[in-house]
């Protein structure tokens, strides 16, 4: 158990949760939400995939937490189930850093990779795994990700995981240091520059407060506006060789 609750402060507490409290949580005994956030700050990301038809609740999960790789070089995520309706992803910070900043993270992620996935940017209070969900009497536990589709249906254990396998699944992760998260959030922030989203289309007009665009303008346009300068226009029409 010691080596477990090593394991999780390394990568997502901040505090030093009370060590009795946390342990009545992960052997079942009580299930807490414990709070990833302390003085406007916060060391981990927890994003949420719902259960979905056909699978695709894992699917969408698995192309997120590849993009962070393959895209943003971060490294692994966690994968867990949540013994409820979810997968879910957790990404480790080396050193905390301002809760708006990590949930402007999260909306540049989301927006990238799974917009359609309806999240709670503004939660902090999240229950740890390995603990037993309350309402449907399964376990919430860290999986391996190469077996993450089998468990599509339930998202949760029948038993208690083993306390051992947990931290070994944890001890292999790495945090993101302080430079990988500002390379990956300032490549997100050029991504969604690049390609702004479009305006709303409006009627072009011949004139505008600083004068006439001529790209939009008829000729009829022009000759009007010529008049109001008291200029008589001339045209003359080129014929090329």
């Amino acid at each position: 158990m010691d080596k477990l609750i090593s394991e999780l402060r390394r990568l997502y507490l901040l505090n030093a949760d009370n060590h009795q409290r946390l342990q009545h949580h992960l052997r079942g005994e009580a299930t807490f939400a414990f709070d990833l956030a302390q003085d406007g700050v916060t060391r981990a990301i927890v994003i949420d995939f719902h259960k979905a038809a056909e699978e695709r609740h894992w699917l969408r999960l698995c192309d997120v937490a590849n993009a962070l790789q393959s895209e943003l070089d971060l490294p692994a995520p966690a994968v867990s189930v949540s013994g409820g309706d979810s997968y879910r992803l957790w990404l480790s910070l080396a050193s905390p850093i301002p809760l708006e900043q990590a949930r402007q993270f999260l909306a540049l992620l989301h927006r990238s990779y799974f917009e359609d996935e309806q999240i709670d940017f503004g939660r902090t209070m999240v229950e740890l795994p390995p603990c037993l969900h309350v309402a449907t009497g399964l376990w919430a536990a860290f999986i391996n990700p190469g077996m993450g589709g089998a468990l599509a249906d339930d998202l949760g254990l029948e038993m208690a995981p083993n306390e051992m396998a947990q931290a070994a699944f944890l001890e292999k992760l790495h945090s993101i240091s302080d430079g990988r998260f500002a390379h990956a959030l300032a490549t997100l922030q050029r991504k969604h520059k690049a390609a702004p989203s479009p305006s709303p289309v409006q009627k072009p007009r011949a004139e505008t407060a600083q004068g006439l665009l001529l790209k939009d303008a008829t000729l009829e346009d022009i000759v009007k506006h010529l008049h109001a300068l008291d200029i008589e226009p001339t045209f003359r029409h080129v014929l090329k060789n």
